[in-house]
C-alpha cells in the first residue's frame, strides 16, 4: 500500500525515532462517539501526559455501522446513489470504492437510522426490505467492483435478504403472480424463486459478508427471535418472522438443493447473511481481520509500544470475535501489548487477558452514572488517555503487566 493511501505509515519509526509509538484502534462507543472521535479524545489525553508520544489514530469497525467511514481513511473514495430505502422511500446511500473493491454498509440503505421518522415499530419490523442493498451492489459493479464487502450491522430488516436478491434480478412468485416481497412477513406467501435472471456479473464477483454475530437464520438463536425485538417487533411479529424465514429457507433449499439456515452468521442483518451465502456464494465471517487488512494494520503496528482498543461495552459478545478482541489478537501476534477502554466492562479481566487485552479502563470507573458517562464520554476518554500514559509509558514501567487501572472482575 502506498503511504499516501495510509499516512499512518509515515510516522517516524525505528531506532532513531523519538518517543513511544502508540496505535489507537478503538471501535465506536455506540450512542456517544464515533470510532474516530474516540481515537481523537484518547490522543489528546495521551499527548498531554507524554508530549513526545508518536500517536497513530487508526479507528476500526468490524462490519457494523461506521465501517464505510473507517475505510475511507485508507485510500477508498465515497460513491453515493439514490436507492430504495427500507420502507420504499427514496434515500441517498454512500459506499466506499477503491480500485475493484467496494465496501457497502447495508445500514446505509436498510438500517435503523434511515427508517422514516428515525425509529422502528411493529409495522417496519414486518415490512422493512433490503432491496436498496441490492441496488448498491449493482451500482458498485457498474463502477467496476469485482470484490464486494457487505458490512451488515445496524439493520432494520428481517427479510432474509430477499429484497436484496430481488434487486439483483431474481424473480419471486406467490399464488397470485410475480411480486417483489416487502419485508419478512411477505416471505410467507412465496411459492417460487427463480434465479435465472440474476445479474450475470455476480458470477465473476466475490462477496464477503463481514459481520460480528454467529447466529443461524431461524430458531431460538435466529435472526427473528434474537434481533427482531430490537427492530420494533412485538412477540407475535417475532413468531411470524421466524416462520417466514423458515419458509424462505425451504424455498431456497428447493431452488438450490442446499440448506444453509444453520450456517453461523446466516442470521446476520435479519437473514441477509443467509441469502448472500446461499444465493450469491458469499463468504460469511467475522469482519475485523479482513477490514484491518484493508487498512494495512499489521504494518501500522510494526514497532509499536502499545495498542489501545475499545468499544462502548466490553461484554461476552466482545469475546466472540468483535473488533477489540480481533485487534488485540493481531497485536499479540506482533508482540505488542494491548489495553482497552470501554464505556463499561462486564467481562472478567482474566477472560480478556486470555484474548490479549492486558488491562481495561472504563468510563464507569470515573463516572458511575451511565447517562452522564455517555454525555461526557469525550472528556472522560481524555482523562483515561492520561491514565494509560502514566501507567504504560512512563520510564521503566512502560511495559509492565499491572492490574492498576483494570476494571475489577
Amino acid at each position: 500500500m502506498r503511504s499516501d493511501d495510509n499516512p499512518e505509515l509515515d510516522i517516524p519509526r525505528g531506532p532513531a525515532a523519538q518517543g513511544p509509538l502508540i496505535v489507537l484502534a478503538p471501535d465506536k462507543f455506540k450512542g456517544s462517539l464515533t470510532a474516530t472521535e474516540v481515537a481523537g479524545s484518547l490522543a489528546q489525553g495521551l499527548k498531554r501526559a507524554v508530549p513526545t508520544a508518536r500517536i497513530v489514530e487508526h479507528p476500526i469497525a468490524d462490519g457494523g455501522e461506521g465501517t464505510v467511514d473507517v475505510v475511507l481513511r485508507h485510500g477508498f473514495r465515497p460513491v453515493s446513489r439514490a436507492v430504495r430505502g427500507p420502507c420504499g422511500e427514496t434515500i441517498v446511500a454512500t459506499y466506499a470504492l477503491r480500485a475493484d473493491t467496494a465496501v457497502i454498509e447495508m445500514a446505509a440503505a436498510a438500517g435503523l437510522g434511515v427508517l422514516p421518522g428515525g425509529s422502528p415499530d411493529d409495522q417496519t419490523a414486518r415490512t422493512a426490505s433490503t432491496y436498496g442493498v441490492g441496488e448498491l451492489i449493482i451500482d458498485a459493479m457498474d463502477h467496476g467492483a469485482r470484490h464486494i464487502v457487505l458490512a451488515v450491522g445496524g439493520s432494520a430488516t428481517t427479510d432474509g435478504g430477499a429484497g436484496m436478491i430481488a434487486a439483483l434480478g431474481a424473480t419471486m412468485w406467490t399464488a397470485g403472480g410475480l411480486i417483489v416481497p416487502d419485508g419478512g412477513q411477505a416471505l410467507l406467501s412465496l411459492t417460487r424463486l427463480d434465479m435465472a435472471s440474476l445479474d450475470g456479473r455476480l458470477a465473476g464477483t466475490s462477496i464477503l459478508v463481514a459481520c460480528d454475530v454467529d447466529n443461524p437464520l431461524t430458531g431460538p438463536d435466529g435472526a427473528a427471535r434474537v434481533y427482531a425485538p430490537q427492530k420494533g417487533a412485538s412477540p407475535s411479529t417475532v413468531e411470524i418472522l421466524d416462520r417466514a424465514l423458515g419458509h424462505w429457507a425451504d424455498l431456497v433449499k428447493h431452488t438450490t438443493g442446499h440448506d444453509l439456515r444453520s450456517l453461523p452468521g446466516a442470521g446476520a442483518a435479519g437473514g441477509l447473511g443467509f441469502a448472500a451465502a446461499a444465493l450469491l456464494n458469499a463468504e460469511v465471517r467475522p469482519g475485523i481481520e479482513f477490514l484491518l487488512g484493508l487498512g494495512d494494520f499489521p504494518r501500522t503496528i510494526d514497532g509499536a509500544d502499545l495498542v489501545i482498543v475499545g468499544e462502548g461495552s466490553l461484554d461476552e459478545q466482545s469475546l466472540r470475535g468483535k473488533g477489540p478482541v480481533g485487534v488485540a489478537a493481531m497485536a499479540a501476534r506482533a508482540g505488542v501489548p494491548a489495553v482497552a477502554v470501554a464505556g463499561r466492562c462486564t467481562v472478567d479481566v482474566r477472560q480478556l487477558r486470555a484474548h490479549g487485552i492486558t488491562a481495561v479502563y472504563s468510563l464507569t470507573e470515573v463516572e458511575p452514572d451511565q447517562q452522564r458517562s455517555m454525555r461526557q464520554a469525550a472528556s472522560l476518554l481524555e482523562h483515561l488517555g492520561e491514565r494509560i500514559a502514566h501507567d504504560w509509558l512512563s520510564g521503566q514501567d512502560r511495559h509492565r503487566s499491572s492490574t492498576e487501572g483494570v476494571t475489577p472482575p
